[in-house]
C-alpha cells in the first residue's frame, strides 16, 4: 500500500509526494532491531583505522555536541545508513509524475520477443 503525503518538498513551491511512511517502511525492511536506538540486543565492536586529522575532526565535532567519540560515530553512521537505505526505497514525485508512475506499475508493457525468449530458457541453477 502506498501512503501519499503531500508537502512542499523542496521549499521552492514544488509539491511532492512521499510514497512511503518512513517508520512503517523501516519496520517492513526487517532491519528495525538494528537501527532503532535503545535496542537491547548484544553489542559488538567495530575497529577502524583513520588518519589522525579525521580523528581530531570527529573528536571536535563530538565535543561540540557533548558526546563521546563512540556516541558521535555510532549516531552518525546509523543516521547515514538509514539515509542510504531509504534513498534506495523512498522517493518524491510531483502529482503528475506520481500518476504516471502508478499507471506504469498498473499497466506494464506487453512482453516483447526478447523477454519471451528469456522466459523460455531453463535457468542455470536448474540445469
Amino acid at each position: 500500500m502506498l501512503k501519499q503525503v503531500q508537502h512542499d518538498g523542496d521549499g521552492l513551491g514544488q509539491e511532492c509526494i512521499d510514497i512511503v511512511d518512513t517508520q512503517e517502511h523501516l519496520s517492513r525492511m526487517g532491519h528495525v532491531s538494528n537501527i532503532v536506538p535503545g535496542n537491547t540486543e548484544a553489542k559488538g565492536s567495530i575497529n577502524l583505522r583513520i588518519d589522525a586529522g579525521v580523528r581530531q575532526l570527529i573528536d571536535e565535532a563530538a565535543a561540540v555536541l557533548g558526546k563521546s567519540r563512540t556516541e558521535f560515530m555510532v549516531e552518525s553512521a546509523r543516521r547515514e545508513a538509514i539515509d542510504v537505505l531509504l534513498d534506495q526505497r523512498l522517493f518524491a514525485l510531483d502529482p503528475e509524475r506520481f500518476d504516471a508512475f502508478v499507471d506504469a506499475l498498473d499497466n506494464p508493457p506487453a512482453p516483447g520477443p526478447k523477454l519471451r525468449a528469456l522466459m523460455q530458457r531453463v535457468p542455470a541453477w536448474e540445469k
